[in-house]
């Protein structure tokens, strides 16, 4: 059976943007290593849109960044949204039933599937369906966007901590 995980990074104040920090050379590998052991990804819409970045090469790419690239592509992709009409390479669109779908690519699949999104993950952790949460914390401040919790956070447990890199702080959490 799959393990549901939401895990992104974030600042210290809590939020989600990746274009107010990018990670470092250590997390970074530590995040090509997480995808290629992944056994897939669901992604709400506006994250799966982002994301979209790693489907075509770009000259100006790292060896680094093709690596990334390269298992993100290799990896399956449920994407939950009803305004997207199609959706790219390796990827299945789930419309409507999204929980159903997931128990069933839960109860279906091993390893560890990851959820991707903030507002999904908030209406996959109401419906009990995360099973672990990762915090990945940066040692900045943004003061305001996206927070990693869309919504009232549930009881966790802390089940880990380590240091990612040099600055980077990665929590672990189960539902208590």
């Amino acid at each position: 059976m799959a393990k549901l995980v939401f895990s992104t990074n974030q600042s210290l104040d809590g939020y989600v943007d990746h274009q107010k920090f990018a990670p470092g050379p250590a997390l970074f590998r530590h995040w090509i290593e997480h995808v290629r052991e992944l056994t897939g990804s669901v992604y709400g819409r506006r994250m799966y849109e982002i994301m979209r970045y790693w489907d075509e090469d770009h000259p100006e790419w790292s060896a680094e960044e093709r690596e990334f690239a390269a298992a993100w592509r290799r990896q399956p992709k449920w994407i939950v949204s009803r305004s997207l009409k199609s959706v790219g390479p390796n990827a299945t669109l789930i419309e409507d039933r999204i929980a159903a779908v997931i128990r069933e690519l839960k109860a279906r699949l091993p390893g560890e599937i990851a959820v991707a999104g903030p507002n999904l993950a908030q209406s996959l952790t109401d419906l009990g369906l995360v099973d672990e949460y990762r915090l990945y914390f940066h040692p900045v401040v943004v003061g305001r966007g996206t927070p990693f919790f869309a919504g009232p956070r549930p009881p966790l447990r802390l089940v880990a901590n380590d240091l990612v890199g040099e600055d980077v702080i990665k929590l672990t959490y189960v539902p208590a």
